[in-house]
């Protein structure tokens, strides 16, 4: 894990693993997600295939009209264009790793991080510009 990139979102840690964003093939990070964290809006992928895998606590994942609540060696699977999101309302930090296909890569979280810091409330068409730069589209801007 020498080559793990650190990303601090504003409660979120994302240490990214394996960025495969450059050469268009799979990438891997780990997310730390505390209780009650705010987290970005239910979204979807225009270009990329998710797989969440909670490896520590419990985290709560929208896939289309499905809520659960995914416990340690539980997952989920959101297709490019499918509709998801995800929070932790729990007692406990929730951990989870994260598969792309193809990357999204570790400068979105970079991008996003630089929003979010950037004092005050985060501005938020920043952060749609961000999104829509990477192919995230916001659950109520689906086509």
């Amino acid at each position: 894990m020498a080559n793990a990139q650190t990303i601090q979102i504003g409660q979120l840690q994302i240490n990214y693993l394996h960025d495969g964003a450059e050469s268009g093939k799979l990438g891997c990070f780990e997310m730390t997600v505390p209780s009650g964290a705010m987290v970005p809006p239910p979204h979807s992928h225009t270009n990329n295939d998710e797989i969440v895998y909670v490896l520590e606590g419990t985290l709560r994942y929208s896939f289309g009209g499905d809520v659960r609540d995914l416990n340690v060696g539980d997952s989920m699977f959101s297709p490019r264009g499918s509709v998801h999101g995800f929070s932790n309302p729990h007692d406990a930090i929730a951990r989870v790793l994260i598969t792309n296909s193809p990357d999204i890569g570790a400068q979105y979280f970079r991008d996003i991080a630089e929003v979010v810091s950037a004092g005050g409330p985060p501005d938020r068409a920043k952060l749609m510009a961000v999104m829509s730069q990477y192919g995230l589209v916001p659950a109520g801007n689906q086509p």
